[in-house]
């Protein structure tokens, strides 16, 4: 897959933003910005799952978010399999 278009790109960043201000606290998936930015009603939102978690890691290094895995923060460089994404603790 190559990379999504720059304006895909901020609405991913932008999406999960959204997504962490509506869950008050809780966490999310990669998954779950990358249903949000998907316009189709198929599995393609798959298609961005790597773009996804780069816009995670994009945030994380502006400190907006922090990349978790069994709940504790993690390096998006070194994280490998299911990350959650959250505000900073």
């Amino acid at each position: 897959m190559t990379d999504a278009s720059k304006p895909t790109q901020h609405r991913l960043e932008q999406a999960i933003l959204s997504l962490l201000d509506q869950r008050a606290g809780r966490s999310i998936c990669p998954s779950d910005a990358a249903r949000a930015v998907y316009d189709g009603d198929d599995e393609g939102w798959r298609d961005l799952m790597d773009s996804a978690r780069r816009a995670a890691a994009r945030l994380a290094a502006a400190g907006e978010v922090e990349i978790a895995q069994r709940g504790h923060t993690v390096d998006p460089d070194d994280a490998r399999g299911p990350v959650r994404i959250r505000r900073p603790q």
